[in-house]
């Protein structure tokens, strides 16, 4: 089980952008919906590892967010409430999203197989570094092209050339996060067994 913990950066300096994330990811596919846990901080409950890498990838984008992933046995049955559950992948959340905090690319996983979670971290960060140096020009075109547009469509929703949409999708790493995905979502795997 996965346990993502999710907590808003520079809060006292900024609006609470909570209500507005949790409205936004209402309708995810989870165990137990992101909640509200404590201030400016949300709580989900998943069992996909490859929906948790499609969540830290959106968290990551809105660039105001430190992840915690955590992984493991949660206690069950789940309380309807997410902020009301237990075990150790609630925990791992808990010092994982401390420690995003100060990770590079704000997000940091762990769990009870340590060398495991520790390959999972390692490819979140460099997932996390391919999806924050992009542009927003890079953003539209990965957001296309993740729909399952071909180039020439995406050139035709853009108003450019495929061979710009070419050279963004290369400069944006593209086939770095495709690769990325699936290796994060592979080690998620490895680490919940």
């Amino acid at each position: 089980m996965f346990v993502l913990t999710v907590d808003q950066r520079s809060s006292r300096r900024d609006i609470d952008r909570v209500a507005d994330l949790l409205t936004d990811l209402q309708d995810v596919p989870l165990v137990r919906p992101f909640d509200r846990t404590a201030g400016d901080e949300v709580q989900a409950v998943a069992d996909d590892p490859a929906l948790v890498v499609d969540l830290v990838l959106d968290l990551l984008r809105r660039e105001r967010w430190s992840i915690g992933v955590g992984v493991g046995p949660v206690e069950t049955p789940l309380p309807e409430q997410t902020r009301a559950g237990r075990g150790p992948a609630f925990e791992h959340a808990r010092i994982a999203v401390e420690r995003a905090k100060n990770a590079p690319g704000q997000v940091a996983a762990e769990g009870d197989d340590t060398e495991a979670t520790a390959d999972v971290d390692a490819a979140l960060t460099l997932l996390a570094t391919v999806v924050l140096r992009r542009t927003e020009q890079g953003h539209e075109a990965v957001d296309l092209a993740r729909q399952g547009l071909s180039q020439a469509r995406i050139a035709e929703r853009l108003g450019i050339s495929k061979q710009a949409v070419s050279q963004r999708l290369a400069t944006a790493g593209w086939q770095a996060e495709l690769a990325g995905r699936e290796l994060v979502r592979r080690l998620l795997e490895r680490a919940d067994r």
